[in-house]
């Protein structure tokens, strides 16, 4: 049974002074009504009493009842209760163990941003128009919709960067499951190349922060010497800041959707490492590379998009020795630096390239798993074959 794929399309647009006005009227209030739900929730935390979003939704209400908090009536309703099912949500995942505690937005810090549903915005003819707004958003259609589609919700935001985008979630009767095939590949990430293939391919690291590092030391020396406070200079070195690294992470996210969904069209099963990035960024002679190469949010393309072609990721234990198992006769090497990148296997003799290597040990790990579901332990001694963690693929939905 075929599933139905939501896709979000994200567009620049350019609001008038009036529009725009009314969305950071609107961007404080779901702020304010937010940390307020979120601080009224802890306190009962403390007494032992579980408050719920039906109950927040109902605070919401005598909330704007009051002289101190009536503005909140000035804007759309529907942000401000979206920020309750958001911090509901947050509770969910918190409690499921899938995230921290809620913390209150900063308006300094936090994303600046409004959802809006279909009772709060009229779609027609390509011209979006939100609550509260006399005219339409003056959208950037860089790309066109899926033919007859309707979105069902909208966020628009503002980036540090001071550019406006709106979001918009529909369903895309394009993105379907793509023939089945037999190919498969193990990717092994790296910092001297990006990604090397079971393949024997290696693909260059782009290292973008790297090529504007000098810019962006630069602009954030002008900003260091700018007086502290709102003062319109420093707002203008911030901003300048924060187009350079808006500059750096625009790219960084157009090589790697093009990298995940060239690997997902050409494989079937797609085998990855299950690294700790959190915890491999502590090291601090790797930790800006290791951010640079952004191996999490590629991680997270690959799974979202198998998901919606039919693909197979799977993730081998963090633990499984791959660049020190012999992949031709499966010895497992004592020792092996990270400067060492050509090795030759003391039992067989083979010479392997290091990244290669592991690339192909990940590719029969994962395929022992799909196949068998192997439960092997890694080999701490010298041969006696490869051998793969337990792994949980992917869920598909029905």
């Amino acid at each position: 049974m075929a599933t139905r794929v939501k896709r979000a399309f994200k567009y620049r647009f350019y609001p008038t002074d009036a529009q725009a006005a009314e969305l950071w009227r609107t961007f404080g209030c779901v702020r304010k009504v937010y940390n307020m739900a979120l601080a009224a929730r802890t306190e009962a935390w403390a007494r032992q009493v579980r408050v719920n979003y039906n109950q927040t939704s109902a605070m919401l209400t005598a909330w704007k009842k009051t002289e101190e908090l009536a503005y909140l009536n000035e804007v759309s309703c529907v942000p401000l209760q979206q920020a309750l099912r958001h911090l509901q949500m947050a509770f969910a995942n918190f409690f499921a163990r899938r995230a921290r505690y809620p913390r209150f937005k900063a308006k300094k810090k936090s994303r600046a941003s409004a959802e809006y549903t279909s009772s709060a915005f009229r779609f027609r003819d390509g011209r979006l128009t939100l609550a509260k707004m006399a005219r339409p958003l003056d959208i950037v259609w860089s790309r066109p919709l899926p033919e007859g589609a309707v979105p069902s919700t909208v966020t628009v935001s503002r980036d540090s960067a001071g550019r406006w985008f709106v979001s918009l979630l529909c369903e895309d009767p394009t993105v379907t499951p793509l023939a089945a095939t037999r190919a498969a590949v193990g990717i092994d990430v790296g910092l001297d190349h990006l990604l090397t293939l079971s393949t024997g391919e290696k693909i260059a690291n782009p290292r973008h922060e790297r090529r504007d590092r000098e810019r962006l030391a630069r602009a954030q020396r002008e900003l260091s010497r700018k007086a502290r406070g709102d003062g319109a200079n420093r707002r203008k070195a911030r901003r300048k800041v924060a187009k350079i690294h808006a500059r750096i992470a625009d790219r960084r996210r157009d090589v790697l959707h093009k990298l995940s969904t060239r690997l997902v069209r050409e494989n079937q099963t797609l085998v990855i490492e299950d690294l700790t990035v959190r915890t491999m960024v502590k090291n601090r002679s790797l930790a800006r590379a290791i951010s640079d190469a952004a191996w999490s949010q590629f991680r997270n393309m690959l799974e979202y998009k198998a998901s919606w072609y039919g693909r197979d990721v799977i993730a081998v234990d963090r633990f499984f020795p791959s660049s020190k198992l012999c992949s031709h006769c499966g010895t497992l090497q004592p020792d092996m630096p990270l400067n060492v990148r050509i090795w030759t296997c003391d039992s067989c003799g083979t010479a392997h390239d290091r990244d290669v290597n592991a690339a192909n040990n990940l590719l029969a790990a994962g395929l022992a798993v799909s196949v068998c579901g192997a439960g092997v332990r890694p080999q701490r001694r010298t041969p006696g074959g490869q051998s793969a963690m337990k792994q949980k693929t992917p869920r598909r939905e029905p």
